[in-house]
């Protein structure tokens, strides 16, 4: 972590390489141009990986990405962290135009490991099973969502709560069928699929944070 902010640093001060050069256009492509103070505060507000007690009720808080790409030296390291920030905020954007906002859209985690959510303002059920020292879950919905099964990724925040993180076919197909029931329209919603161009891994989903 710290050497990737020292990076940053360098990178913001010597201006010189053609590295430097393609960052910002990456950057400023992304995020809208933020300036690098911001973009190393993306990076410090980042995640660490810790095992997270499901059980309780939890709301939405915004959309949550995970990317990682094999090519481009530095940039593979900061797409990760810096460039996230930008991507949430478009997918923030998508999702809250089909209903995915906060204060109306919650998870609850039982106990007999059931678990109820309201998304896009329709109720939704199933069961889940949490693996892997619990940095792992698997949500099997019910019959409504045609018994879709996916499994996602815990990362605890360090400011509390939790990111949930699907692959992102899975996610979208998720969010495309949960549209269809609730009668919107998923054309908004399919062209997420265009910012995961360019990376190995893509993932989508959600941070939940724990309900007073």
């Amino acid at each position: 972590m710290k050497k990737s902010i020292l990076t940053l640093l360098a990178l913001a001060t010597l201006g010189l390489s053609a590295q430097a050069q393609n960052l910002g256009s990456l950057l400023g492509s992304l995020t809208g141009n933020e300036t690098v103070g911001n973009i190393i505060g993306a990076v410090t507000n980042t995640v660490y990986s810790a095992p997270v007690s499901l059980r309780g009720t939890y709301t939405y808080g915004g959309s949550a990405v995970s990317m990682t790409s094999s090519e481009g030296g530095i940039l593979s390291d900061l797409a990760g962290t810096a460039v996230t920030s930008g991507v949430e905020k478009k997918i923030d954007g998508i999702l809250a135009k089909v209903g995915i906002k906060e204060g109306i859209t919650s998870f609850t985690f039982n106990e007999d490991d059931t678990f109820t959510c309201t998304v896009m303002g329709i109720p939704l059920g199933g069961n889940y099973k949490v693996g892997d020292g619990e940095k792992t879950v698997t949500l099997t919905f019910g019959r409504s969502l045609k018994y879709l099964s996916m499994t996602g990724t815990l990362k605890s925040l360090t400011g509390g709560g939790f990111q949930l993180l699907f692959p992102a076919n899975k996610m979208l197909t998720f969010l495309k069928k949960t549209a269809s029931l609730a009668g919107k329209k998923s054309s908004e919603i399919s062209t997420i699929a265009s910012l995961a161009d360019g990376y190995d891994s893509f993932k989508i989903g959600f941070k939940l944070v724990k309900a007073k």
